[in-house]
């Protein structure tokens, strides 16, 4: 059975030079319906406006992951970590014990847009760490492909949690499965186009759950690109 969480029922803001969509409670937004999914605590769409973004802040204990849709947006953080991000570069922090960034989009006339993800830890307190991977030469076309998972390897990012991302972009009429284990959830979140979950449609913006195992047979109406989360 698939819990859908349609693109206009999230919660949003605007601040002018950000409009935001939250799919769980963020903010000033709180739905006690709504507080995110297993260990999946934040996922919020981001549309930051030329020559804008986030000042520096402090986060902890939380694992942060940035997922560009489109434009750039400028990292810089108290470890040292300064970089430009791009469509196709994953980037993740550890929060840990404590850690300040600022985000910003450098550029002068094109938008940042993209999805930033909290996901919560299984340990607290563990030291801060940054790590971001070029996944754009990786073959995410009509196939699933990890971006994330606890274990790290083959350029998978290594997380503090149980919890196995991935993307995929399909193109109109390919089909991905995924089988997801007896005891764990799986989150669906579509970015671009239109596809079917099942018998279920879902356009960019939507979300969709399941505790369900057994395949997850996912069908692209129209050239689509989505993220799957598979969570203990």
């Amino acid at each position: 059975m698939l819990n859908i969480r349609r693109s206009e029922d999230r919660g949003g803001a605007d601040f002018g030079w950000l409009k935001a969509k939250h799919s769980f409670s963020f903010g000033r937004y709180y739905d006690p319906k709504h507080m995110g999914f297993r260990s999946l605590r934040v996922i919020n769409e981001d549309r930051v406006a030329p020559n804008s973004g986030f000042p520096t802040h402090p986060h902890d204990n939380m694992e942060i992951i940035t997922y560009i849709l489109e434009g750039e947006l400028a990292h810089k953080d108290s470890m040292g970590n300064g970089a430009v991000i791009k469509p196709g570069v994953i980037q993740y922090m550890a929060a840990g014990t404590g850690v300040q960034h600022s985000e910003f989009n450098p550029s002068e006339t094109t938008k940042t847009h993209l999805l930033q993800i909290w996901i919560e830890p299984d340990k607290i307190g563990v030291p801060p760490r940054y790590q971001q991977v070029d996944f754009a030469h990786k073959h995410t076309k009509n196939r699933l492909h990890q971006l994330v998972g606890p274990d790290g390897t083959d350029g998978v990012v290594n997380i503090h949690q149980d919890a196995k991302l991935y993307a995929a972009k399909l193109d109109a009429g390919e089909t991905v499965t995924h089988e997801l284990a007896d005891g764990r959830g799986a989150w669906i979140q579509v970015t671009r186009g239109t596809l079917t979950v099942g018998d279920t449609t879902l356009s960019a913006g939507d979300g969709a759950s399941t505790e369900t195992p057994g395949p997850l047979t996912i069908t692209a109406q129209e050239d689509a690109e989505f993220l799957l989360f598979d969570l203990a």
